[in-house]
């Protein structure tokens, strides 16, 4: 395949336009989501300053199979949506917002695209999200990088027996953040089915109401 199908999706939005606070929230659903279950989730935060942009996966996933498959199991597919944020990024930069004011949030397979993009292209921040995620690869995986994120508030949150997503791997993520300089919250919550919790919520408002222009 040469045409990459997410540079065709949609994007919807919640808020004021980005241009005229200079900060965004770039907002990254799940497997068989959509954006409006993102914008959904946005309006828990209860947060009118922040714009939020919520991009749409080509037939509502990003990458085909499960986020610690082999990467070739994944490609072209995963290169595919890590160009389709590259670009949405790209296009916020064009609009006046920088990416030290750009947070993204993703949840499951799309927390897992955030983290690994946000590893890829690791500097200062506005924020990293990740509920029910971690970095992408096999089991095998070590990462090692000399890009820092200068102190990018990294909340990384999961339930301790998700049926998706091991809790080792967003451990094993979280420390990874930390060692490149993140400022990292880890939270990881006995008991909780797939889904994002109400402590989730208020601890990622906090994380976004400081990028908001007083």
């Amino acid at each position: 395949m040469d045409r990459n199908p997410h540079l065709d999706t949609l994007v919807r939005t919640l808020g004021p336009r980005a241009e005229d606070v200079g900060v965004a929230t770039v907002l990254i659903h799940g497997r068989n989501q959509g954006p409006a279950d993102m914008l959904a989730l946005a309006e828990r935060f209860d947060l009118e300053g922040m714009p939020f942009i919520a991009v749409e996966a080509a037939q509502a996933s990003w990458y085909p199979n499960r986020f610690m498959a082999p990467l070739s199991e994944n490609q072209p597919w995963l290169d595919f949506a890590l160009e389709r944020l590259e670009q949405l990024i790209r296009n916020l930069e064009r609009r006046g917002i920088k990416r030290t004011n750009i947070a993204l949030l993703g949840f499951s397979q799309g927390a897992c695209l955030a983290s690994e993009f946000v590893y890829r292209n690791a500097q200062r921040w506005g924020g990293l999200i990740a509920f029910t995620g971690g970095l992408i690869g096999p089991a095998e995986t070590t990462w090692t990088t000399s890009l820092q994120l200068d102190g990018t508030p990294v909340l990384i949150a999961n339930g301790d027996q998700d049926e998706w997503v091991p809790r080792k791997r967003t451990e094993q993520s979280a420390e990874v953040f930390e060692r490149m300089g993140g400022d990292v919250q880890l939270k990881i919550y006995p008991g909780r089915s797939h889904e994002v919790s109400d402590d989730e919520v208020e601890r990622a408002r906090a994380v976004l109401a400081r990028l908001i222009p007083h």
